[in-house]
């Protein structure tokens, strides 16, 4: 098809505005001249060297550039080279901070005070010098003043000429690194409502204090008679949307129309649909950042966008009851390619549920990935699929499976077409060929919107996600008078033969795309069986992420003060501030209670 060939790779860029956060490393170091201090110079600051050398080769932000380092000009021995420091690191957009050291130094004197910016402490494992007496004694001024800090202490001892870090050390410097620059890179940004909320879903009734205080983002919002007036006035790219039509009609094949013969559209009217979807496409991505080529049509403000991280269509049912439904828009926002070529996904929620925007927020900056948007719809039993079609769920499958289906904005990635080791998988943009990005085509259909939903019509993806991709499903939630909680669920995206799910399938909305999900299972809790999963889920939505990211997601939500309330990860892969073990012996009470002891980050 003529994608292949006229595919490209969009170059990696920052398309919002806000210099990208950088990681600033601090070597501190025992003060005391005359032979001590003398003595470490080297020693340190090449431990400073390496934590960055191991960050920068690699981390990437969301947009594929690489996680830059800023290591401090001298070590740090007091109070006034630590000054000094946070002067330099300011300058440079520091958003996530790392002290290392092989030895004992003056915590209080040496440790970071900037309050909003995540920090860890990595203190070398070594005999000559008592380098986790100082993580000891600087976590615990960062506990008592009210500024929780990582601590990073590997487990075995090391010689003091050895430059290695070890894997653990590793692991854990990276996690805090990816979440730390999360935190930073959400810090400023916006997330856009167009519209308002969508059928009474809580989720689309969006908080700004949640947003301000939490993530320190600010909420935007337009009516979406916007993206009337902007169609009615042609406020977009002529050219571009030329452009986009053509290559969505060539790309973009329709599938069956599920309406009955009197709910059906015309040939005609499908085609203005169409039109009608791809304009909202490109106007939903001018509004999130805006577009340069607005201006040179005399449209200034309209130029600017939202500077928007994050969006959500509302769509029903003010819009959906007389307009085209935004399921082509969201879908082709969250892919990551479009008729530009391949590049980073967008992240726009369907129904404007701003709380599972978040999640996927989470995910995108986490992985660099695009992400998934779904109803948790329904739990499938291995003895209901076996009543209903006579087959017998088996491998991952067999204690039951979830379906996850929307509508809206299910990334074309989900269809499993891309590849990485031989395997399906929802790889990096930057990883993606054209014939990839062609396959995932090739492997959705775009059904008519049934009219009993959407009387404005539209078209939604229909596919069916390949099985075997790790994912990990998530989703925030506000709870009154407790505030937001995070669930996570990690497991494997599965496949029921052709018949059986187009059984299955048929019983619900047809015309959707598809992700049957199985969770892992522990055997207590929440995690007892799949269906406990579903019923302790708590809303209609779940984003999902490919990889098993939710330890990453843990550490991200402990720098944001956010409890976890569901989780299957394994203990000792936890890694949050060392001041939640003076909470309590148990690792999720303790979580809460730090987190309502430390508050939001930015109230």
């Amino acid at each position: 098809m003529a994608y292949i060939s006229d595919m490209e790779i969009v170059p990696r860029v920052n398309r919002l505005r806000g210099r990208l956060p950088k990681v600033g490393i601090r070597p501190a170091i025992d003060g005391r001249r005359q032979g001590v201090r003398e003595s470490l110079e080297v020693q340190t600051m090449n431990m400073a060297k390496a934590a960055a050398e191991l960050i920068s080769s690699q981390l990437r932000h969301s947009n594929g550039m690489p996680v830059e380092c800023i290591i401090a000009d001298t070590c740090i021995g007091g109070a006034a080279e630590a000054a000094r420091c946070a002067d330099k690191f300011e300058a440079e957009s520091v958003g996530v901070s790392l002290t290392v050291t092989p030895c004992w130094c003056y915590g209080s004197e040496t440790m970071d005070m900037t309050p909003a910016i995540p920090k860890a402490v990595w203190g070398f494992n070594g005999t000559e010098r008592p380098g986790a007496v100082y993580l000891a004694a600087v976590l615990a001024a960062h506990n008592q003043k009210g500024l929780p800090a990582f601590g990073i202490y590997g487990r075995d001892v090391q010689d003091a000429d050895d430059t290695e870090i070890r894997d653990d050390v590793k692991a854990k410097i990276l996690r805090f690194v990816r979440a730390g620059i999360a935190v930073a890179t959400m810090r400023g940004k916006s997330y856009l409502s167009m519209g308002s909320c969508s059928m009474g879903i809580a989720g689309s009734l969006v908080e700004p204090a949640f947003f301000e205080d939490f993530l320190g983002m600010r909420c935007e919002s337009v009516d979406m008679t916007e993206f009337v007036r902007r169609i009615e006035r042609n406020i977009f790219d002529p050219e571009e949307y030329r452009r986009a039509l053509a290559w969505t009609k060539a790309n973009c094949r329709e599938g069956e129309d599920f309406n009955a013969p009197e709910m059906t559209k015309s040939r005609a009217e499908k085609e203005a649909v169409w039109e009608y979807v791809v304009k909202m496409t490109i106007i939903a991505r001018d509004l999130m950042i805006g577009n340069p080529k607005l201006a040179e049509m005399g449209f200034g403000e309209e130029a600017l966008g939202h500077n928007a991280i994050a969006s959500g269509f509302q769509g029903q049912r003010q819009w959906t009851d007389h307009l085209p439904n935004g399921d082509f828009m969201e879908t082709i926002l969250n892919s990551s390619f479009d008729w530009n070529g391949i590049r980073e996904a967008f992240v726009c929620a369907t129904e404007n549920d701003a709380l599972n925007g978040v999640a996927m927020l989470f995910g995108h900056l986490l992985t660099g990935r695009a992400q998934g948007f779904s109803d948790v719809r329904t739990f499938w039993s291995p003895e209901a699929v076996k009543r209903t079609t006579g087959h017998e769920l088996t491998g991952l499958g067999a204690n039951g499976i979830i379906h996850l289906i929307n509508s809206g904005s299910t990334t074309l990635d989900a269809t499993g077409q891309q590849e990485g080791d031989g395997r399906p998988a929802m790889k990096h943009f930057w990883h993606i060929t054209p014939e990839e990005a062609g396959k995932c085509l090739d492997a959705t259909e775009w059904c008519a919107a049934i009219t009993e939903y959407f009387r404005g019509g539209g078209f939604s993806s229909r596919f069916l996600s390949r099985a075997g991709m790790p994912v990990t499903m998530s989703r925030v939630n506000l709870i009154k008078g407790l505030g937001p909680v995070l669930q996570l669920a990690e497991g494997y995206t599965f496949e029921l033969p052709r018949k059986i799910h187009e059984k299955l399938d048929r019983r619900t909305n047809p015309s959707w795309p598809t992700t049957w999900f199985a969770p892992n299972l522990t055997g207590k809790g929440a995690f007892k069986d799949v269906y406990n999963v579903m019923a302790n889920w708590g809303a209609n939505h779940g984003a999902f992420s490919y990889g098993h990211i939710g330890a990453d997601l843990i550490t991200l939500a402990s720098m944001l003060r956010i409890p976890v309330c569901m989780h299957n990860i394994r203990e000792e892969d936890i890694f949050r501030p060392s001041s939640w073990t003076g909470f309590g012996m148990d690792p999720e009470g303790s979580d809460y209670r730090a987190c309502k002891n430390f508050g939001p980050v930015y109230k």
